[in-house]
């Protein structure tokens, strides 16, 4: 096989379960049974230790003790799967030789000067002839493939890693490749990560299989849209799972795009459809449910932002989908037809709903308002009328089928200005309601009088929020309650393949201070009211530092991540440590030569241009930020590799107040056409170039580089705040020769933006879901300051649930009580002792052990707030 076919294969290659559990439980899974004949002793165990240190992990004594226990080869084999495992999620399985390979002190101080003397090779340089630069006889000398003439004086093989004038990787074993230089050790240990994460003994392999399904009704539990490493983990559970005893699959499943993927696994083999037919059926309840199955098993997005050409349908599924769409409404199934309509036709030609009216006359009704069927004397126009006998909606009493649509009557209210007709048809759908909270209020406030039109809205909103998603009332919650100031732009996230946020102008007048109260007390209520009906606990301890972590959102567009940060979270970075910015990439044949580009802009705190650390420009300022040199091609095996060091306190004294750091595709090729491409964050404590260029204990972020985009925009560094915002936001470009200059004046407004987007308190915090949770099951709630101190609120006689949450935070603090081990914790890092039993959620794992507390996602802390 190829380099090539193997990178790619490589770079698509889901997940093992083994990596899922990893990833997911932080937990290992040995072979048990069978004669040791050379146990690996503690040794062996110390050894396979060491090397899971380097890489920020930690051994747990029981799974220290298995390590010994097991065959040496045994061990060997499985620590080698292991290391794999660990080292694909950090980035380390790949070769990260920078364009000069003693970055950063090799770095050009001048980089016109560089570039001069590029273009003056190109242009001036004879073989056979002295060195146009320096004059050097007999040091010129023709590189391989591209045939570059180079002089080996001004240009050092042993730094180069590939022709420093076209910057294109050449034959390793051209002579002008010296040996590199030894990298200078490490004057003293580094320090270990922040992600550093204990490693916990599940058992023998017949084990996993058990909490394989535990993460598998986890996801399938989630309210939202899955992220897409999510997806493929849930894609992993299901493929080594049964299809048999179907029991133990939930009946109900709130996530649309989930549900939609295991319908499509339960319907994937055709042998067993006799018994996964109904089970699948089962599940669907709306019309889209359908379309979503299709467009899965298809191989396409499950949110529908990308419909493909439908597979064939068998004609048993074709039966058991149009039964599916025969239980339901005609009227309501023909009304979210309308929103694929294109898409519907497509799958009309698949189903052939015509051809079973007798049997399924509700979903041939559905069709034929569709598509407008006309109507006549012919049997499909009697058996039409017939099916739409006592269905309100569907109108068959003129030359077509026709249906009245709910989302036009609610847009005829509202552009009308009848808010009792609109509040009316928006309580049939509450989550409708709830998006478009803010216009109800407008228009209620538009219409004068002495406010009772905004009281009918709050009491609308009453009747309807407790049957919303959790992600819509918080997402409702956070807009309304920064609606008391008028702004200048709105922020949106549009739904798409990629994280695309759109920024425009907005013209809302502000609204009313009561009105805003009322309303985010309803919502607040709601949250207090849902996590209260959750199990009691004694004892809860929060990190107040939680507060910079946004609640997740739009997960459906958010990168596959080493560390799921959700987006616009903030976190501190340690004080007088350098980071650096990391990318990776392969070409592919679909790509063919490919031209990233790392870079950073530097901004000021009234966010005016001050410059940029990339390919234009390899140093800011001295060694306040270094670029490791622009490689313009990536073939495999060896890719290509950049890195940007960041050296926050030089940057300060620079005046720079905000580093916004970009990733752009130069020659416009699709991240996604790549074989392989991802980029990072190292946080180091070495100066220069000591220690390795890549080093995989230092890694504290590593996101994969997907899709149609061409730049992406992960992060941004406050300087003077020490803090790191986590975007997450792709950027729209055209045409070629992408670089910061040409598109500082867009990022200044994006990064902006988004800064005042996330500080407003827009979005809600993880800190705030973890105070509700403890306010409403603890009663005693420990708050952990970011100075290492606490604070102690005990629930006081006949004090609610809102009083005691609007209380912790507060200086109104109370005497600790006998201490009683927490057995419900929201930490920033998992270094809290907690009962076998506890839940906690964790940014940072750390020493958690999930074989004796449930470890929580980020999405789970807001499904905990899902209706029950």
């Amino acid at each position: 096989m190829s380099g090539t076919k193997a990178a790619i294969r490589t770079a698509t290659t889901p997940r093992s379960l083994a990596a899922v559990l990893l990833a997911r439980r932080g937990v290992v899974y040995l072979p048990g049974g069978g004669d040791v004949l050379e146990p690996a002793g503690d040794v062996g165990a110390a050894l396979l230790e060491a090397d899971l240190v380097e890489r920020g992990y930690l051994v747990a004594a029981p799974l220290r003790a298995a390590f010994a226990a097991l065959d040496a080869r045994a061990l060997g084999a499985m620590g080698r799967a292991l290391l794999q495992d660990i080292d694909r999620e950090t980035g380390a399985d790949r070769p990260h030789e920078p364009l000069l390979r003693g970055f950063p002190d090799s770095t050009p101080h001048d980089t016109y000067a560089h570039y001069v003397d590029r273009v003056l090779t190109v242009l001036f340089q004879r073989s056979e002839q002295p060195c146009v630069l320096c004059g050097a006889v007999d040091a010129v000398v023709p590189v391989a493939p591209c045939a570059h003439l180079v002089c080996g004086t001004c240009f050092d093989g042993a730094d180069f890693s590939a022709c420093p004038v076209c910057e294109r990787r050449i034959d390793p074993a051209d002579p002008f490749l010296r040996p590199k230089r030894p990298r200078r050790l490490f004057a003293r240990r580094p320090a270990p990560p922040q992600r550093l994460r204990l490693i916990a003994y599940g058992g023998d392999l017949s084990d996993r299989q058990h909490d394989a399904a535990q993460e598998l009704d986890t996801l399938l539990a989630r309210t939202g849209a899955l992220s897409p490493q999510d997806t493929d983990d849930l894609d992993a559970l299901l493929a080594v799972r049964t299809r048999d005893g179907l029991d133990r699959l939930p009946t109900a499943v709130p996530g649309r795009e989930t549900k939609a993927r295991l319908v499509a696994w339960l319907l994937a083999d055709p042998a067993t459809l006799p018994t996964t037919l109904p089970f699948a059926t089962a599940l669907v309840d709306t019309a889209t449910d359908v379309l979503r199955v299709l467009a899965v098993r298809s191989g396409g997005d499950a949110g529908l932002v990308e419909i493909p050409r439908f597979a064939r349908v068998s004609r048993p599924l074709r039966r058991a989908l149009l039964s599916a769409l025969d239980a339901l409404d005609p009227a309501r199934a023909a009304q979210d037809m309308r929103r694929y309509r294109r898409a519907w036709i497509h799958a009309a030609e698949l189903l052939h709903p015509f051809e079973h009216t007798d049997r399924y006359p509700g979903a041939a009704l559905a069709f034929a308002a569709l598509r407008g069927t006309a109507l006549g004397d012919d049997a499909l126009s009697l058996a039409l009328r017939k099916a739409a006998d006592g269905v309100d909606g569907i109108d068959v009493t003129g030359p077509v089928v026709t249906v009245r649509t709910w989302a036009g009557q609610v847009e005829t209210a509202l552009a009308g200005r009848d808010l009792r007709r609109a509040l009316a048809l928006l309580q049939q759908r509450p989550g409708e309601l709830v998006r478009r909270l803010d216009h109800l209020l407008r228009l209620a406030g538009d219409g004068g009088g002495d406010g009772d039109e905004e009281r009918a809205v709050v009491a609308a909103l009453e009747r309807a929020v407790g049957r919303v998603a959790p992600a819509v009332v918080l997402s409702a919650l956070g807009a309304i309650r920064t609606r008391t100031r008028e702004r200048t732009v709105r922020v949106f996230f549009p739904k798409g393949a990629a994280a695309r946020a759109h920024v425009t102008d907005d013209g809302r007048p502000a609204l009313p201070a009561a009105l805003v109260r009322s309303v985010a007390g309803v919502l607040t209520a709601e949250m207090l009211r849902r996590a209260g009906e959750a199990a009691p606990v004694e004892v809860a301890v929060v990190d107040a530092a939680l507060d910079g972590v946004v609640a997740p959102f739009t997960e459906r567009t958010a990168s596959r991540a080493l560390v799921t940060l959700p987006r616009g979270s903030e976190l501190a970075v340690p004080d007088g440590r350098t980071l650096r910015l990391f990318l990776h990439w392969m070409e592919s044949p679909a790509s063919g030569r490919t031209d990233l580009d790392l870079s950073a802009a530097m901004f000021d705190a009234d966010w005016r241009h001050m410059g940029e650390c990339d390919y234009t420009r390899l140093r800011y300022e001295g060694t306040a930020a270094v670029h490791s040199g622009d490689l313009q091609d990536a073939p495999p095996p060896l890719g290509a590799s950049e890195f940007v060091d960041l050296d926050l306190e030089r940057l300060a004294e620079a005046g720079v107040r905000y580093v916004v750091a970009v990733v752009y595709s130069y020659n416009n090729v699709p991240f996604g056409d790549l074989a392989d491409a991802f980029a990072g964050l190292m946080v180091r404590d070495a100066p220069g170039n000591e220690g390795p260029v890549f080093d995989a204990r230092a890694v504290e972020q590593r996101f994969d580089l997907t899709g149609s985009s061409r730049a992406c925009v992960p992060l941004l560094v406050d300087v003077q705040a020490r803090t790191m915002r986590w975007l997450d936001v792709v950027k729209g470009v055209t045409g070629t020769q992408h670089a910061v200059w040409r598109h500082a004046h867009a990022l200044a407004t994006l990064a902006h933006r988004l800064t005042e987007l996330f500080a407003s308190g827009a979005r809600v915090g993880l800190g705030e879901l973890a105070v509700w949770q403890a306010a409403a099951r603890a009663a005693t709630v420990v708050l952990r300051h970011t100075d290492g101190s606490r604070s102690v609120y005990a629930r006081r006689d006949g004090e609610d649930v809102a009083g005691f949450a609007a209380r912790i935070g507060s200086p109104e603090t109370d005497v600790p009580g006998p201490s009683a081990r927490p057995r419900l914790a929201f930490l920033m890092r998992g270094d809290v002792e907690l009962p076998d039993g506890s839940e906690v959620f964790a940014l940072y794992p750390y020493a958690q052990d999930a074989t004796r507390v449930r470890l929580l996602a980020a999405p789970d802390v807001v499904t905990a707030f899902a209706p029950r």
